[in-house]
């Protein structure tokens, strides 16, 4: 029985509170197979960070090592992970970063207690209870913690991609890895501790995330609405917008702006769909992606290349490609 509730105590709190925290994504923005590929991304982590910690630990005592070096290494892993799916837009809201960051996490926890298991397959369970509902998810709430407050710090910078930005949060999940490995506490009240506190955060992450995403739901849907419209009726060189493009003619030639103008609606048209995708989703419907929708998307790579990028660049302030536009149409894609 013991042999049996070693490797049940190592693993299933953080994948059952990983699943749990799919569960109680409304909206399904994030797909499981995405989660399946980043906690294997985060066993990758593991595995790097296990051959890291096994050269430089020769060099430190053993507790200090593991208060004040390996929390840095660790977590600069485990955030790598996470700004590669900012970065490439596949993370929007607090939500989705939210879980991305918890899977980053359970991966390494996975991979981690694991190879504790092969090293001291004896242990008190006592000690697994510790590492499944301790360690386990605190490697999973510190890269959340991470994801969470990396993409906080980018959106109120406007969205613009900056390292600096991703500091915060790396500090935040630095300092409570350390504190965890200092037991400040016994390992038991750091571990109820953990058992307590992180449900109540990540739930206020996302009664916040979502509310957020309903919000930018309800504005955004009106304002493509508008700018479908403006196109669709003739009007758009009477609008602000169609002054804008009107004044790029001095710098494009006449056809490079006729395909912004078909760039700007395709865009408008897939941004609209990706937000009907997300009303239906929150209603329990998974709409599936239609050949017409992935013939604009084929249309928009097109346009894209016609356009040029710096065509692109002269479009963006009314292409209102922020993280999140950018982050829609690739949920739309996927």
């Amino acid at each position: 029985m013991a042999d049996i509730l070693r490797p049940a105590l190592g693993l299933l709190p953080v994948a059952s509170f990983l699943a749990v925290l799919l569960l109680l994504d409304s909206y399904k923005l994030v797909r499981l197979r995405a989660v399946v590929g980043v906690v294997l991304a985060g066993m990758l982590a593991a595995g790097v960070a296990y051959a890291v910690n096994g050269a430089l630990l020769a060099h430190l005592e053993f507790a200090t090592y593991t208060r004040y070096v390996a929390p840095f290494i660790e977590e600069a892993l485990k955030a790598l992970v996470i700004a590669a799916l900012i970065r490439a837009h596949r993370v929007g809201f607090l939500v989705d970063a939210a879980i991305f960051g918890f899977a980053v996490g359970t991966g390494f926890a996975l991979v981690e207690n694991l190879n504790y298991l092969a090293l001291q397959p004896d242990s008190a369970l006592g000690t697994w209870v510790v590492r499944g509902f301790g360690t386990a998810l605190m490697h999973g709430g510190a890269a959340a913690s991470f994801a969470v407050l990396a993409l906080a710090w980018l959106e109120r910078g406007g969205g613009r991609w900056r390292w600096r930005a991703l500091a915060p949060g790396y500090a935040l999940a630095v300092l409570l890895h350390s504190a965890f490995n200092h037991f400040l506490f016994s390992p038991l009240q750091a571990t109820l501790g953990i058992v307590f506190v992180l449900p109540l955060v990540l739930w206020a992450v996302f009664a916040r995330g979502e509310a957020a995403l309903a919000d930018w739901l309800g504005r955004g849907f009106d304002a493509d609405a508008e700018m479908l419209e403006l196109i669709n009726s003739g009007r758009l060189a009477d609008s602000p917008i169609g002054r804008y493009l009107q004044a790029l003619k001095a710098r494009f030639h006449g056809p490079v702006v006729a395909d912004m103008l078909c760039y700007l609606r395709v865009h408008t048209e897939l941004a609209l769909r990706a937000k009907g995708v997300l009303l239906a989703r929150e209603n329990g419907f998974d709409v599936p992606l239609d050949a017409a929708t992935r013939e604009k998307f084929a249309e928009l790579g097109y346009l894209e290349k016609s356009v040029g990028r710096t065509g692109l660049l002269a479009l963006h302030p009314v292409l209102r490609k922020s993280r999140r536009d950018l982050w829609q149409l690739y949920l739309l894609g996927k």
